[in-house]
């Protein structure tokens, strides 16, 4: 039987509207995350993980343009002062270290471990957990905050006071209509326990999504989440001389460096000095560094790289070159957190995570810091990304203390767009 014309043109938009139909369905449909509990063992029966499902609660799959932006840092390297422009925007949602549970609840001591299946076992939830929080599920979190939050409320949050949003109505609902943002350190006193439905809603209702975190360790990392379809993820790559790196880690985390600081007050190197505190630091900066200089076409438009130093001589004009990088307009927030915490007097940087401070003389403080014995030898183990980034070394300890910011040379590491 032969079929008319009009039959094949009411079949085929038939099946036009049939497709249509199917996709606006998918689109408009919960985007439900169900995350398997970190305590679970391959050989348990999918009930419980059923039942979790059956209870969590679902997401609306973002189809919204958000920009999500990832701060890729190491520990002391000034992060936390980039993670102040982003948490001071007011239509930023910003979250400060939200991997440090991931790392303390699967691999207690992995800054002691050099295991490869430790690292890729932590990056690969870290990928999930920042997956789910750019999407403002922040109930995944609960699999890795111990204890578990009770009725999606926990007092165990990292830092949760270094971020704005949670220390603000309407997520600290003791403050009321109050638009008034907490101090650090008054945070969880006046706020109390930290409501996840609310923070939830709250990271909602901000146009963008900005997260810090120290915890991954180049940029390769994160191809993942840089080609996700559901995410607008710009990756902020942020560096600093690793003499620098050196420097203040010895002075803030004094047992831990404590070789370092025998070394430097004694003029003699212990023979057990785990030369890895310096050397993977200056290994992670030059694959990460070398990968995004590379310019793949996967980091096309999706990465910047910012040198510490950089920001500390001239805040306000390179953040207004981060910002217009992320098409992200900067408010007068921005401006006038960066006008009052870059001129600050020597006192107003005493707390090691503090951000108050002169920030173009913080740059530069190691050189008077370290002995030109370990500025030496930093110069010969990371030579290399010395090299790549950009930072010139010192022959003598006469040339090391006259130089100043000099160290570093001009660069202009333009976006990959």
């Amino acid at each position: 039987m032969q079929c008319s014309w009009k039959a094949v043109l009411l079949l085929a938009l038939a099946s036009i509207a049939i497709q249509y139909t199917a996709i606006r369905t998918f689109t408009a449909k919960s985007f439900h995350s169900c995350p398997i509990p970190v305590n679970c063992s391959l050989s348990q029966d999918t009930d419980a993980a059923d039942r979790l499902c059956d209870e969590s609660p679902t997401f609306s799959y973002n189809l919204s343009r958000k920009t999500h932006v990832l701060i890729l840092a190491t520990t002391r390297s000034g992060s936390s002062f980039v993670g102040q422009l982003f948490n001071q925007h007011f239509d930023v949602f910003y979250l400060f270290e939200p991997l440090y549970h991931v790392q303390y609840t699967l691999i207690p001591k992995l800054t002691q471990s050099k295991s490869t299946t430790d690292r890729r076992v932590m990056l690969g939830a870290s990928r999930d957990l920042l997956r789910s929080l750019y999407d403002c599920d922040l109930y995944f979190l609960e699999n890795y905050i111990k204890p578990q939050p009770v009725n999606h409320t926990t007092d165990r949050l990292f830092r949760r006071g270094a971020s704005k949003a949670l220390c603000s109505p309407p997520v600290c609902e003791s403050l009321g209509g109050i638009d008034l943002h907490l101090e650090e350190g008054d945070c969880v006193k006046k706020c109390g326990t930290l409501n996840l439905t609310l923070a939830t809603e709250s990271c909602r209702e901000h146009g963008h999504v900005a997260i810090k975190t120290v915890r991954v360790p180049e940029v390769s990392d994160l191809r993942a989440l840089v080609e996700d379809p559901r995410l607008n993820l710009k990756v902020i790559q942020l560096v600093r001389d690793p003499r620098g790196i050196l420097a203040s880690r010895s002075e803030t985390f004094r047992d831990t460096y404590r070789l370092w600081r025998i070394w430097d007050g004694t003029g003699r190197k212990p023979y057990n000095l785990d030369v890895t505190q310096l050397t993977t630091v200056c290994d992670d900066f030059l694959n990460s560094v070398s990968t995004g200089l590379n310019r793949p076409p996967w980091l096309k438009g999706k990465y910047m790289l910012v040198r510490y130093e950089d920001l500390a001589r001239n805040p306000m004009k390179k953040t207004e070159e981060i910002y217009g990088f992320l098409g992200i307009p900067m408010d007068s927030n921005v401006e006038r957190w960066i006008q009052n915490n870059t001129r600050g007097d020597r006192s107003s940087s005493k707390h090691k995570y503090g951000t108050v401070r002169n920030s173009a003389a913080t740059a530069e403080k190691w050189r008077f810091r370290l002995s030109y014995e370990i500025v030496a030898f930093t110069q010969h183990a990371c030579q290399h990304v010395l090299e790549q980034l950009g930072y010139k070394t010192a022959g003598s300890e006469e040339e090391l203390k006259n130089l100043s910011i000099s160290l570093v040379e001009e660069r202009d590491f333009l976006p990959f767009s």
